[in-house]
């Protein structure tokens, strides 16, 4: 998620869906206890509900780091055990961690006896060769007496030598059905499925069978489609904005707001690129900020200057109808899932 879930592409998904839970990047314990604690906790009220993801490997520093994280008044604290790029892996954080269940164990214990807000896990299925149902049934029945409030399992094992982080995200096959298996075997627990899930139709389907569900790089690539959430999901009546104009002058605001905060204007208009994606003008759209956002002092002329190029109707019109059956999910806006 790094580079990618910061906090102007949060507050913009916060114009598309209020229910859905945001996750930061990943904050190494150390970035936290020895570097800019201010600016890796630096989020805004409505943002809410949202998520510091931690990684690290010691259990008095992500105790320490989720105290700090309660007082910044994060909604939840979730321990990254699925990262498998190699510098977190030299950092003994991350992917590697499945091969210690004990020892994540210790992280969880330490973690929960240091706030009261949820602790959750992030893995994968497995790792390298200790990569079938029982390797990951047993890092989950090894953790979870620890207290951990959810188990999200990316579906895919990870290579940790061999494979990129991009090719960990999808050369190793998906295999969704061990994840529901997980849930039918240990229904006790709250389990969230990960890897992906690009849709929100495959969502509801998914919740079917599991708790929660962790939509990744779709929610950055096509982020408008996330305007569906709160009515398919979560009953409500409407998304946030619900017209595509209604969501531009959203945005503006935003745009401007973010100004004040010093936020570097290319920084600001990046996630919304995919904005719109598949619509008439959406592609000139996506040019006139990347290519104006760079050098601009004026994001919100730029902004505006893009959506001329929108054309059609389907900006008055809603893009998505409330569901009659709605249900419970947790929608995590990531890219990429690690």
């Amino acid at each position: 998620m790094m580079a990618w879930t910061n906090r102007p592409y949060r507050r913009m998904m916060r114009r598309l869906t209020r229910r859905t839970l945001l996750y930061t990047e990943m904050v190494t314990t150390g970035a936290l206890l020895h570097g800019d604690a201010e600016r890796h906790l630096d989020h805004h009220p409505d943002e809410h509900p949202v998520a510091l993801q931690l990684g690290g490997d010691q259990p008095e520093e992500l105790a320490e780091a989720t105290r700090m994280a309660d007082a910044a008044g994060f909604d939840e604290i979730n321990l990254n055990v699925g990262c498998p790029s190699d510098r977190v892996q030299r950092g003994r954080f991350g992917a590697c961690l499945m091969a210690e269940p004990e020892a994540v164990y210790a992280m969880v214990a330490a973690m929960k006896a240091a706030t009261a807000k949820p602790v959750t896990v992030k893995h994968r299925l497995g790792i390298d060769h200790q990569d079938d149902y029982d390797d990951m049934l047993n890092f989950v029945d090894t953790v979870g007496p620890a207290g951990a409030d959810r188990f999200t399992v990316h579906a895919r094992k990870a290579w940790l030598q061999g494979l990129s982080p991009k090719e960990n995200r999808n050369i190793p096959p998906l295999r969704h059905d061990l994840i529901h298996r997980l849930k039918r075997e240990r229904p006790n627990l709250q389990i969230e499925i990960n890897g992906g899930i690009r849709e929100l139709a495959s969502a509801q389907d998914h919740l079917h069978h599991v708790d929660a569900v962790m939509i990744g790089r779709a929610a950055y690539e096509r982020p408008t489609d996330l305007m569906a959430a709160d009515p398919l999901l979560f009953g409500e009546a409407a998304a946030p904005h619900a017209t595509p104009r209604q969501l531009l002058d959203a945005l503006a605001e935003l745009v401007a707001d973010e100004v004040q905060h010093g936020t570097a204007v290319p920084v600001m208009l990046q996630p919304m690129l995919g904005l719109f994606r598949g619509q008439p003008g959406a592609r000139r759209w996506r040019h006139v900020l990347g290519e104006e956002g760079r050098t601009a002092r004026d994001p919100v002329a730029v902004l505006k200057k893009a959506a001329e190029n929108l054309q059609g109707e389907w900006l008055d019109r809603p893009l998505v109808a409330a569901s009659s059956t709605p249900v419970p999910a947790s929608v995590a806006a990531a890219h990429p899932p690690g």
